[in-house]
């Protein structure tokens, strides 16, 4: 039974929210996000190391699983990487959200996840 049924949502899609959710299940995580779609430009790790009250490599490792579910994307300039937020995968989190409560999803049906959407991986 599918979810548009009164049944539970397919599993595909139930994993792949359910990786967004582990994602920001941190914290750190979310000042990371938070601070990035706030500032709307790409910032290094030290950059962003500064901006926090934690080390350079925490950093990197919670960048790291952000850029796992696509909620960050990193950009080489030298030999630097630059991370800003994935707007796209960021805008379909509310609807995420909606649709595993079983709410109406706002406007935003294309937020099912796809592994050929625009929100791959940098």
């Amino acid at each position: 039974m599918n979810s548009e049924q009164g049944g539970p949502l397919d599993r595909v899609t139930a994993a792949e929210y359910a990786s967004w959710f582990r994602a920001l299940a941190d914290a750190t995580r979310v000042q990371i996000v938070s601070l990035l779609a706030r500032r709307g430009e790409p910032m290094t790790v030290g950059a962003i190391t500064a901006e926090l009250d934690v080390g350079q490599s925490t950093v990197s490792e919670h960048l790291k699983v952000l850029a796992g579910v696509r909620f960050v994307l990193a950009e080489r300039r030298g030999t630097a990487a630059y991370y800003r937020v994935n707007g796209a995968c960021v805008d379909c989190f509310p609807s995420a959200a909606d649709i595993v409560m079983g709410r109406p999803v706002p406007a935003a049906p294309s937020c099912r996840p796809s592994r050929d959407q625009e929100v791959s991986r940098a």
